[in-house]
């Protein structure tokens, strides 16, 4: 059963962060749709017997490496990822990303290079009119298409339940190193939920990450602030 607490701290991160505006838009999915495009090293984690793909947009801030400031310029962008759920071989539940859009080059470089994780390039924009976020995004790197425009209102924090966690409390990422499997620990507190409604929903992100086009509506929840500790990258 997932929690919503980090399972193991990250004694020495790579990275620290701040994930803020953050919203989690999540599809049902068959199953036997979503395994077929995961790697055989991981397991898709279901609930209810159903895939769950998520497409989170956030505003991602305060980015430094242990014992420096945050940079100017390169460490506050908007980021948007599309991911499912799976288990690693040791049972470790965690994040799969199918993609994951910033807004700049620098980061995407740098992810794909230490981090082996799909970055794109995409011209971003996260914008705040009261309980009102707005996310737009239009990949540019590598080229292709893939686009959002998002707005969502922030309601009143809740009391998360089991679906919630399954949902949001992840504290462990998995890639390929070639044919290898590998994952890094994350750590952060309890998300602070809120409710959330969609006030519009353009997007062409998901199909574009090579996962079949969702349909109906999706699952909302909004976070508006935390802090995460990001651990180095490590090969099972």
């Amino acid at each position: 059963m997932i929690t919503p607490y980090a399972p193991r701290p990250v004694r020495n991160p790579v990275m620290f962060q701040s994930w803020r505006r953050l919203t989690f838009l999540h599809w049902r999915y068959p199953a036997d749709a979503i395994r077929k495009l995961l790697p055989q090293q991981v397991a898709l984690d279901t609930f209810d017997g159903a895939a769950w793909v998520g497409l989170t947009p956030f505003l991602l801030a305060n980015l430094h490496p242990p014992f420096l400031a945050p940079f100017p310029w390169i460490s506050h962008f908007p980021e948007t990822n599309v991911r499912t759920y799976v288990t690693g071989p040791d049972g470790e539940p965690g994040v799969w990303f199918f993609t994951l859009e910033a807004g700049r080059l620098a980061a995407v470089l740098g992810a794909r290079t230490l981090y082996r994780l799909p970055y794109r390039w995409s011209d971003m924009r996260v914008s705040v009119r009261g309980r009102e976020t707005r996310y737009w995004s239009a990949r540019k790197w590598p080229f292709g298409c893939g686009a959002t425009d998002i707005v969502v209102e922030s309601g009143d924090p809740i009391a998360p339940g089991e679906f919630d966690h399954f949902l949001t409390a992840r504290y462990r990422l998995y890639t390929n190193i070639g044919t290898k499997l590998a994952f890094a620990q994350i750590e952060h507190a309890p998300w602070p939920l809120r409710s959330a409604r969609v006030l519009r929903l353009g997007q062409t992100l998901v199909e574009e990450s090579g996962v079949p086009r969702p349909c109906g509506e999706p699952v909302v929840h909004y976070s508006e602030d935390i802090r995460v500790r990001i651990g180095t990258l490590e090969i099972p």
